[in-house]
């Protein structure tokens, strides 16, 4: 771990990353990708340790409330996070200040901040977001080394439901010839079904490699699928989007399954719903003041 002082903290689409590296260990991670030209070595993590501070300036300046979003490069509930608590002091400014929050997370640590999640979606809204790759936990250590195992994140899902957190799931990345069955994204589906999840994010069955992540994934299935990175090298070469032979199917499955249940997965109309800023107390007062007909 290693502190820098960062010039800004909000992005233009209001995201905020507050560390930078990881160590999940996921084997598929498309961060380590080359082409983020991170300076340092994927699991140093690098902490911005004025990112509260300049995080409180930027929600100040702000003239209209909006979503805030972080763990889109950096899980923002990696270990350290626990140490530093970093996420939850932005958490408190952004309920402070009356924003909204969307959080993505591979971690049931997310727990711990549960009362200020609860509190935003008070006012507003808050989004829990997490990742899910294969049902069963022994080969989701495998794939995802350090992470909350499967069992975890569904059981941190149900506990959002029970508290009236919204949920959205990305079922990313399903590794050809690894995870591409239809007994495991059958068992994501119920998991996600009996965790009421708002929406699931799937933008194919598959995965992408580029510079710099597709070295790292070859070297970890030598050490844990011997004989695959060679199937993987003649049948995707260089690719970048590299789709399991089961793709239409599976994502017939994925779209049948959501209809059904009311789940929603249309990858648009999510983004749309993240990003909504609603403001609950307004639509409260409001509700105090029916409209009626008036009387001559």
């Amino acid at each position: 771990m290693h502190q820098v002082k960062a010039k800004g903290i909000l992005s233009a689409k209001n995201g905020i990353n507050l560390y930078r590296g990881c160590s999940h260990g996921c084997i598929y991670c498309d961060s380590r990708s080359k082409c983020y030209h991170m300076p340092h070595a994927f699991t140093d993590i690098e902490v911005k340790s004025n990112a509260v501070e300049l995080l409180e300036d930027a929600l100040k300046r702000k003239r209209k409330k909006c979503m805030i979003a972080t763990g889109a490069m950096t899980d923002p509930y990696i270990p350290l996070e626990m140490e530093l608590e970093h996420t939850r002091a932005c958490l408190k400014l952004i309920e402070r200040y009356g924003f909204g929050a969307v959080l993505h997370t591979k971690s049931d640590r997310i727990l711990r901040d549960l009362d200020l999640i609860c509190r935003i979606n008070r006012k507003t809204k808050c989004v829990v977001q997490t990742t899910l790759t294969t049902y069963d936990d022994a080969l989701c250590k495998i794939v995802e080394p350090n992470v909350a195992a499967t069992g975890q994140r569904l059981a941190m899902l149900r506990t959002m439901r029970d508290n009236g957190i919204p949920t959205i799931v990305w079922v990313s990345p399903i590794l050809p010839y690894i995870n591409d069955t239809e007994e495991n994204l059958q068992g994501l589906l119920e998991g996600c079904i009996e965790a009421g999840v708002h929406g699931i994010i799937c933008f194919g069955m598959g995965l992408t490699l580029r510079e710099g992540n597709r070295e790292y994934f070859y070297q970890q299935l030598d050490r844990y699928f011997p004989g695959l990175k060679q199937k993987y090298i003649e049948e995707y070469g260089n690719a970048y989007q590299v789709n399991s032979p089961k793709n239409q199917d599976l994502m017939r499955l994925l779209k049948t399954t959501c209809k059904k249940h009311g789940i929603l997965c249309d990858i648009n109309e999510i983004f749309k719903y993240l990003a909504e800023f609603e403001d609950k107390e307004e639509a409260r007062q409001l509700s105090f003041f029916p409209n009626t007909e008036r009387i001559e």
